[in-house]
């Protein structure tokens, strides 16, 4: 999906000794908590966002391991939370139908319906610019960060 993201590396250390560094622990990014726990032997990172009063799209992070010989692969995978999936994915589905529309302008349109095309592929990236930039300041900057972290705990 768009908004997902997967991390890959390998760590001398057991997967063990990895997990008993993470698990209980809690992670501050941007004065928000998360905590990671085990659950169906896959590490969670969730964030804590009972108390926080403004919207923010935040990840749930699972951490899997992979022995490979004296070496462990470690799996970082983010995904949106469900709950906050909804806006990213309608401002992505709304600049997407005004540049099919700009297409469509463009292809049938005559040459007076130029400036309208123009209009609307320069508003639809526009938005999704404005859009991206608020999210990597935001959620891929949430998941860098957790990313960041596992990997400290994970180097021997």
């Amino acid at each position: 999906m768009l908004f997902t993201r997967t991390y890959r590396y390998s760590s001398t250390m057991p997967a063990e000794a990895i997990k008993s560094r993470l698990i209980g622990k809690h992670v501050k990014v941007h004065n928000m908590d998360f905590e990671v726990y085990e659950k169906d032997r896959v590490l969670r990172v969730i964030p804590h966002a009972e108390q926080e009063q403004s919207i923010r799209t935040l990840p749930i992070t699972h951490v899997e391991f992979k022995g490979k010989g004296s070496q462990t692969q470690v799996v970082v995978s983010s995904k949106m939370r469900k709950i906050d999936s909804g806006g990213p994915m309608l401002i992505v589905i709304f600049c997407s139908f005004m540049l099919i529309a700009a297409i469509l302008s463009l292809i049938f349109g005559k040459s007076e319906f130029l400036s309208i095309t123009y209009t609307l592929v320069g508003i639809s990236i526009a938005i999704f610019l404005v859009f991206w930039y608020r999210m990597e300041q935001g959620y891929f900057d949430y998941v860098r960060k957790i990313r960041d972290y596992i990997k400290q705990q994970s180097v021997a």
